[in-house]
């Protein structure tokens, strides 16, 4: 009993605070536009990719992610626009995410440095009638809370060149705490939330046919410890990846990617925890389907593909 509490507590425990981080996907290396506004339409054509992750698989009310990413070029490459499109279950908790972001690119000749910003709202609610409880007719179980709409804006750099790319962003400015006495989330600008992400990679060719993509994400939040998220692929002829990546202390990541077209890209991971939750969790996993609206792509970040 003492154990399942402790993955309750767990679970719980950040639902009065809002605004720490988008929730993480490993396919952030195929699409950064989800952790860096300064990303939309660095592939020179529309974009449409989908994602479904499924967290600590065997926990109860455990994390499950859906997530709809869409952004192009506009203006012969100089602007980008994208639009994210996030629903995130908690337990009870439901939050529905919708962020417009904004991208102005430079080009500096063999490379370009693009820089972005983010804007959208978040509507979350606990639906504390889904709730299974020692006493069904409990009133204060019987009504969900009403839906609270609160606004976000994030932050993004962005440099690449043919085999190399770096960006620098800064996801969720605002952070939003729950009062009780208000019965709703109250809006803060405090820099001890704030996220600051460092994104690299390169990619290296040791054979005919033959690619090696090694990257790396670092996650700094004043007073935490460093995340750090390190990936490595191994890619054969363009048509397909196999690889991993290792999230400090929490978990390693076993990943595949296939591209079935020009167009069309497949993409799968599944996480074997590494950290405490070991002996609840099965594991996570996380499906992924990319289109890109072209056959010829034109792309301002090749690195990613």
């Amino acid at each position: 009993m003492k154990k399942i509490l402790k993955v309750l507590i767990f679970l719980l425990a950040p639902s009065n605070i809002f605004g720490q981080l988008t929730p993480m996907t490993n396919q952030y290396v195929l699409n950064p536009i989800i952790i860096n506004p300064s990303c939309a339409g660095a592939r020179g054509t529309l974009n449409m990719a989908t994602f479904y992750r499924n967290q600590w698989v065997g926990i109860d009310g455990s994390p499950k992610t859906m997530t709809l990413a869409v952004d192009a070029p506009l203006l012969n490459k100089k602007i980008g626009l994208g639009l994210i499109i996030v629903n995130d279950k908690i337990g009870v908790k439901k939050d529905n995410q919708f962020i417009l972001n904004y991208a102005f690119n430079i080009n500096l000749g063999e490379s370009f440095l693009s820089m972005g910003l983010g804007a959208g709202i978040t509507m979350t609610n606990v639906s504390w009638s889904d709730l299974v409880v020692l006493d069904p007719g409990d009133e204060l179980y019987l009504v969900d809370s009403r839906v609270f709409i609160i606004p976000d804006f994030s932050f993004g750099l962005y440099y690449t060149n043919k085999n190399y790319f770096a960006g620098f962003s800064m996801p969720q400015f605002l952070t939003a705490r729950f009062n009780s006495d208000k019965n709703g989330y109250t809006l803060a600008n405090d820099p001890k939330q704030y996220n600051y992400l460092f994104n690299t990679g390169i990619e290296l060719e040791f054979a005919t046919n033959f690619k090696f993509f090694p990257s790396a994400l670092f996650i700094y939040t004043p007073g935490e410890k460093l995340q750090y998220d390190i990936n490595a692929h191994f890619g054969f002829r363009d048509l397909i990846r196999i690889g991993g990546s290792y999230r400090n202390n929490r978990s390693i990541a076993a990943m595949l990617q296939v591209q079935l077209n020009n167009q069309l890209r497949i993409a799968c991971s599944y996480d074997f925890d590494v950290g405490k939750l070991r002996r609840y969790s099965a594991g996570s996993y996380e499906i992924m389907v990319r289109y890109l609206f072209s056959y010829k792509v034109d792309a301002i970040n090749p690195v990613n593909f």
